[in-house]
């Protein structure tokens, strides 16, 4: 099992009320919820869904958008509340598989990355919500959704044509979130 350490530290824009986390949809699922302010069909309500409060981590993961299915990248403010609400209810899926399967929501750590997709020595939270709570997610939690594919395809165009400095500048701002530490020694998260 891992240890609790400061590699394993929320990090994520975020204000007093809200939080950012990041989506990678086809266009089919994001342009509906992008009129609607929030997810609704196609968008499934019977699956997991995994958020992500570092950008770079959903970079990779998609290949900047260019990954089928993921094409448009989401940014997804939601309420502290409802962050704070999912992290509680979260068990890591390193833990007993009877724990994980009955679980509301699954949390896994998972190398962060840089620009470049190198994996570095700290560790980006990923969140699956499960199919109980993805109702409330998309109707109570999101205060906000952005579609960020234009901006993404300049940081990507930037760092591919050799001005990473320029891309840096146009990554969105990433901190260390205080994750209440009732919750944070359950899922690892250090100092």
């Amino acid at each position: 099992m891992l240890g609790v350490s400061s590699q394993y530290q929320v990090r994520a824009d975020y204000d007093a009320e809200t939080i950012v986390v990041y989506q990678a949809y086809p266009a089919s699922v994001a342009d509906p919820a992008l009129r609607a302010k929030r997810f609704v069909p196609p968008f499934s309500f019977n699956r997991m869904t995994w958020i992500k409060p570092s950008f770079l981590w959903l970079m990779h993961r998609s290949n900047w958008g260019q990954k089928a299915g993921q094409e448009r990248i989401l940014m997804v403010r939601i309420t502290r509340e409802g962050w704070h609400e999912a992290l509680s209810r979260a068990v890591l899926t390193t833990a007993d598989p009877s724990t994980v399967g009955r679980a509301a929501v699954h949390v896994q750590w998972d190398p962060e990355r840089s620009l470049r997709g190198a994996a570095l020595n700290h560790y980006s939270i990923q969140v699956g919500i499960g199919r109980g709570l993805i109702r409330t997610f998309a109707d109570e939690w999101i205060a906000d959704l952005a579609d960020l594919t234009p901006r993404v395809r300049k940081i990507a165009s930037l760092a591919q044509g050799g001005q990473a400095a320029k891309a840096q500048r146009l990554l969105p701002p990433e901190r260390v979130y205080p994750v209440p530490p009732e919750i944070g020694r359950r899922l690892l998260v250090g100092p």
